[in-house]
């Protein structure tokens, strides 16, 4: 008689061993599963921080190029400005009474004196490629109010492209009244010139100024700028105050800008 105990089948095993092995085997099942949902949400949020990561790149790539793309654009645009301008000065120095445009800083001082809550027109003489004009309308005075004086076609070809809104008027700044009729509705709230003035004899500066106070409403100002240390126009028997601004130290050369007002 042998004494190993035999063994025995499954179907032999008592119920209690069966169900033990049955929720052994059912909690490993569990475990498994749950470590699989598990392994499927953690592969889920790395592909989502992988996609936000390079939406980030991708985002920061396109901005920075954009960027690069609109200073070569500005870097054009002002360096084609330049050319114009030397162009302009070559073809006639004594109408173009410098090679580069008024900078920024300079352009923004001369809007400054400009008050854009009076309603009217704003004339601007001498526009050029119109840094000047750019600096009115920052400042507050709407496109269609603007009346631009400009000798040059090329330069009023360039507004017209640049300033659709504004009315654009060829002529002659040194006969402002004849240039404007026609143009000019309502007297203005300001002339604003960046004519270089000392290219012509004292006589024709005063009566560029005498003209022009003719279009304007009472005590509105004639707004000059120059790189002289005198006034452009002649103060002598003028009947006009005069204020003076600092240097504006951010142009070539440095200038500064002189308003003029009916003495009253």
């Amino acid at each position: 008689m042998s004494l190993t105990p035999s063994r025995r089948s499954p179907q032999g095993r008592s119920l209690a061993a069966r169900l033990g092995q049955s929720r052994v085997a059912s909690r490993i099942e569990d475990e498994v599963r749950v470590t699989a949902a598990d392994l499927v949400d953690s592969v889920a949020q790395a592909r989502l921080k992988v996609a936000t990561v390079r939406y980030k790149v991708e985002d920061e790539v396109r901005s920075k190029t954009q960027k690069f793309r609109s200073r070569v654009s500005e870097a054009r645009a002002k360096l084609g400005d330049e050319a114009r301008f030397i162009k302009s000065w070559i073809d006639n120095p004594s109408r173009t009474g410098s090679v580069t445009p008024s900078s920024p800083a300079l352009a923004r001082r001369m809007a400054s004196f400009v008050d854009p809550a009076l309603p009217g027109p704003v004339i601007e003489i001498g526009p050029g490629t119109g840094p000047v004009t750019e600096a009115l309308i920052e400042r507050g005075i709407s496109e269609d109010r603007l009346i631009l004086v400009e000798y040059s076609p090329e330069f009023c070809t360039l507004l017209r492209q640049r300033f659709p809104r504004a009315t654009i008027v060829e002529g002659d700044a040194y006969a402002l009244s004849t240039t404007l009729a026609g143009h000019l509705q309502d007297k203005a709230i300001a002339v604003v010139s960046s004519l270089p003035l000392f290219n012509q004899p004292p006589a024709m500066r005063s009566a560029l100024a005498k003209d022009a106070f003719t279009l304007l409403v009472d005590s509105a100002p004639f707004i000059q700028f120059t790189y002289s240390v005198v006034s452009p126009v002649p103060r002598k028997g003028s009947g006009l105050k005069a204020f003076v601004s600092d240097w504006v130290l951010r142009n070539i050369p440095p200038a500064r800008v002189w308003v003029y007002r009916q003495a009253v």
